[in-house]
């Protein structure tokens, strides 16, 4: 297996680990501008609490905000996929022109 195969595996399987901890509502696969927006969410949320009025509107950016964000993690993991079966194809091809040219009689 090549060192790119390696390292596309590698990126496939922290892309799927940064999507699933997204899904579960933690931080760190985050983005600096995505953080920022998250906080600055329930930031509001929280003085709409403290008020005593609706979070509503706090509550769908959140959703929307989420829905952003698990979409473009999975985007990301989509195309890191992608690349990963291009580069085990290639290498299979390539493995297979060899075997079939060192069974040449001519």
């Amino acid at each position: 297996m090549s060192a790119e195969i390696r390292r596309l595996e590698k990126a496939v399987t922290y892309a799927q680990r940064k999507l699933d901890a997204a899904k579960k509502g933690e931080m760190w696969p985050l983005t600096g501008s995505e953080k920022r927006q998250v906080i600055g969410a329930l930031a509001g949320g929280s003085v709409k609490v403290v008020r005593g009025k609706s979070t509503a509107k706090a509550d769908s950016k959140l959703d929307r905000l989420e829905a952003a964000i698990v979409g473009r993690l999975g985007a990301e993991l989509s195309a890191l996929q992608t690349e990963h079966q291009k580069a085990v194809t290639k290498a299979a091809a390539d493995k297979a022109a060899k075997k079939a040219k060192g069974w040449s009689l001519f």
